[in-house]
């Protein structure tokens, strides 16, 4: 590993800190070496705070003068919430600036990088470039579709069930599972899932774990069938509900909702369901990067037949359910010939005890 890249990495390892904090923004991470040693570090901490550049530099102050700062993404050339970067960069006295990532938004998309060559500042890009585009996967389909990105995730067994007959499901998969599911709640900015799963098993939807924050969480309910004593109702103080459902539903049964604090939208339908698409684009307009989806086998089948699955994590217990009634993990259309069968690139195997997570991105 050269020197670039070890220093990327820490940069990098700060970005991840972030996760969940920062939207609509991307994860950025920034380390300022001088000497071959870092004296800053800094990230991008949550919506509206200073950029990862800015923290660095506040930490190293007058030590920033001929050091060369590592990044993440492409220092901002434009105002937002605060001032450009470059120009913090630029004043501070930094001689180099290495950047893993352009910046996919249009608004800079090179500008940052061209106004500090003209400054005078030798910038070097493409450090750990793969990696820096794997941590910003949201943000980069966000900018580019105004869509979140979209993560199910599935315990099931052997055989692919994720319930008896009876309906059972607790537990299929180990604890260590759970828990790895609990961290992947607490880092996406929601967590949706359908009316039945609130029904049958009075899901909270909360990590189950110490957190600094709580996921949005995300109801379809195309009638509003929602019990009104359900703990998803009862606990909306500790973060927002929002229910899509259709115009047809029950109006005064909407109105004692909000009057609760339940945020609810009416979204429209296809197939006599909730529209998965028209869901994505209006969580794209609230600024949601990104949605895990925990939900049962239709919900799940219908966002794979609408095409608007990014990745999946399929956490799999070698156990046998069994039974041609029990509840198969992806339900919907499905495809009619196994050529047309829905692939997977990169795909990553980590075990937890006897349970096996495969995950992978969809086409």
């Amino acid at each position: 590993m050269s020197k670039h890249e070890t220093f990327m990495h820490q940069a990098l390892s700060l970005a991840k800190k972030a996760k969940g904090f920062t939207h609509p923004n991307p994860l950025v991470g920034c380390v300022i070496v001088k000497n071959n040693r870092v004296i800053a570090k800094g990230y991008h901490e949550y919506f509206g705070g200073f950029h990862a550049e800015v923290n660095a530099l506040l930490q190293a102050k007058e030590k920033a003068k001929k050091a060369t700062m590592y990044v993440t993404l492409e220092p901002c050339d434009h105002y937002g919430k605060t001032p450009p970067c470059t120009e913090a960069i630029i004043k501070a006295g930094i001689k180099q600036v290495v950047v893993a990532m352009k910046d996919p938004n249009p608004l800079n998309n090179g500008k940052g990088i061209s106004r500090l060559k003209k400054s005078g500042i030798d910038v070097l890009t493409g450090v750990c470039e793969k990696k820096a585009v794997a941590l910003n996967r949201p943000f980069i389909k966000y900018i580019n579709k105004k869509m979140p990105y979209v993560t199910v995730k599935i315990a099931q067994s052997l055989d692919g069930k994720i319930a008896t007959s009876t309906g059972d499901s607790k537990w299929i998969t180990n604890e260590k599972s759970r828990l790895y599911v609990q961290r992947l709640r607490a880092d996406s900015d929601v967590v949706l899932t359908g009316i039945n799963t609130i029904i049958e098993d009075d899901a909270c939807l909360l990590p189950r774990i110490r957190t600094k924050k709580n996921p949005v969480r995300v109801i379809l309910d195309t009638h509003l069938r929602i019990p009104l004593k359900a703990k998803i109702i009862k606990t909306v103080k500790l973060s927002d509900v929002i229910i899509f459902t259709s115009s047809s539903c029950d109006p005064k049964k909407k109105v004692i909702l909000q009057k609760k604090g339940v945020k609810i939208i009416s979204a429209k339908t296809k197939n006599k369901r909730i529209d998965i698409k028209d869901v994505l684009k209006n969580l794209g307009q609230l600024g949601f990067l990104d949605i895990l989806v925990e939900a049962g086998s239709e919900v799940v089948g219908s966002f794979l037949d609408e095409k608007q699955i990014d990745k999946v994590m399929f956490f799999i217990s070698p156990k046998i359910i069994a039974g041609k009634n029990a509840v198969t993990s992806i339900g919907g259309n499905g495809v009619k010939k196994v050529s047309r069968a829905v692939s997977l690139t990169d795909i990553k195997q980590t075990s937890f005890d006897s349970d096996l997570l495969v995950e992978g991105f969809l086409n």
